[in-house]
């Protein structure tokens, strides 16, 4: 490197680090940043989009709740709060992350149970009402519990799927979508931000063009929830499904939430009929009745030790409102997309995700052909994004506990990953 080029990437990096700092000094949400456990160290966290950072008052929470409620209350504590708590929780979600009115969301199983209990109900309502109606509509790009969910529902019912094949840069278009779905379609199933480029899909647009074909739409929310706006009674969702420790900050497996349209509610048949989704719970009786109203799409005993932290996010969520949450993760996302192009082009990196600030979600997907072995190194430094195929290394933002410094000096530590990968390769 010459005098003038080091000359060019000192000044470069001066402009960078002025950029982070007076977008901190700017950003309306900065003080959330001090909410979360470990945010105060040197540790650079990429990966809120896969699990998110806990927030301190859910240490106390945590605590307080084996202390108190389970060690004091002991069973009581069913009685006293825990059997409302999925319903209650739910409720919060719906009117903080999901645009959902109280009554149409709750908070069960895994992701993977509620997408299996939701599609299949769906499809099985789709085809007793028309038995045409036989395809399951999913990209292939989609995530793979997603797609493998998909296959197997279409082949315990009878049915088939529809693949939809899509730009893995982007997602799925209202184009691509129009010429996938018909009058044998039963059920619809995308992801509302593409887990591998961040792609946000126009769910409303989306959804009506599902709507015209006669076929029901489920949405998996699991890489919006909590940092991108859904409006899910505005968009006429039917369905939806999301998890809880990404932007919502739940803790490891932490239970997902299910909406489904009140509309839907009474018309559809979930396929795990335990005894928490029957009408009376206590009744022990000889024969399954369902319950009315979201009740019904439960099966077996709520995870309540896993409810608990979510709860803490949520009040920030409800503090910021999620339109300033939103704000905030563009200016992120468009400050990483800014330093990658400065420092990580020049060696062959390119940006994966929509560059179009209107069509990206909360991460930002950088692709090189050494972006695994980078990554490795990355984790041993205290600085951890994460990788997907091909060659690419998401970069997750969380907006309540992530800081444009943090993000430049992450972005920094990844041109000296590639650097250093690019020269052993």
């Amino acid at each position: 490197m010459t005098n003038t080029d080091g000359s060019r990437a000192g000044s470069m990096l001066a402009e960078l680090a002025a950029a982070a700092s007076a977008l901190d000094a700017a950003d309306p949400l900065r003080h959330h940043r001090d909410a979360f456990v470990g945010a105060e160290t040197s540790l650079v966290y990429f990966d809120g989009n896969s699990l998110g950072r806990p927030p301190r008052a859910s240490v106390d929470r945590l605590a307080a709740f084996a202390r108190d409620e389970w060690g004091q209350r002991l069973i009581r504590g069913w009685d006293e709060e825990w059997m409302q708590l999925p319903f209650d929780i739910g409720d919060r979600i719906g009117g903080a992350a999901i645009g959902a009115a109280p009554g149409q969301t709750v908070v069960g199983d895994s992701t993977t149970v509620l997408l299996y209990k939701l599609v299949r109900a769906a499809f099985d309502a789709a085809s007793a009402d028309d038995p045409a109606r036989v395809e399951i509509v999913v990209d292939r790009d989609n995530f793979p519990t997603d797609r493998y969910l998909v296959e197997g529902i279409a082949a315990e019912r009878g049915g088939r799927v529809r693949w939809v094949d899509v730009d893995v840069a982007s997602g799925v278009t209202a184009e691509a979508l129009s010429a996938a779905v018909g009058p044998t379609t039963a059920v619809v199933l995308l992801s509302h931000v593409a887990y591998r480029s961040g792609y946000l899909a126009d769910a409303a647009t989306l959804t009506r063009i599902a709507h015209e074909a006669g076929a029901l739409i489920v949405w998996d929310l699991c890489h919006s929830a909590g940092s991108v706006p859904v409006q899910a009674d505005e968009w006429d969702f039917d369905i939806a499904v999301g998890c809880t420790y990404k932007y919502l900050n739940g803790g490891p497996g932490s239970p997902a939430f299910a909406y489904v349209a009140a509309r839907l509610q009474d018309r559809l048949v979930q396929p795990i009929q335990g005894w928490m989704g029957a009408a009376d719970v206590f009744a022990m009786g000889p024969t399954y009745a369902p319950a009315s109203g979201m009740r019904r799409f439960l099966s077996g005993t709520p995870p309540i030790v896993g409810m608990l932290a979510m709860q803490d996010t949520l009040s920030l969520i409800e503090d910021a409102g999620i339109d300033a949450i939103r704000a905030k993760s563009v200016a992120l996302t468009e400050f990483a997309v800014r330093v990658s192009d400065a420092l990580l082009g020049p060696l062959g990196a390119t940006v994966a995700s929509p560059r179009t600030a209107a069509e990206r979600g909360g991460h930002v997907t950088l692709s090189h052909p050494v972006m695994r072995a980078v990554t490795a190194r990355l984790w041993s430094e205290d600085v951890i994004p994460d990788y997907r195929d091909p060659g690419g290394l998401r970069i997750g933002l969380s907006p309540l506990s992530t800081s444009f410094a943090e993000t430049l000096d992450g972005l920094r530590a990844v041109e000296s990953a590639l650097r250093a990968e690019a020269s052993a390769g």
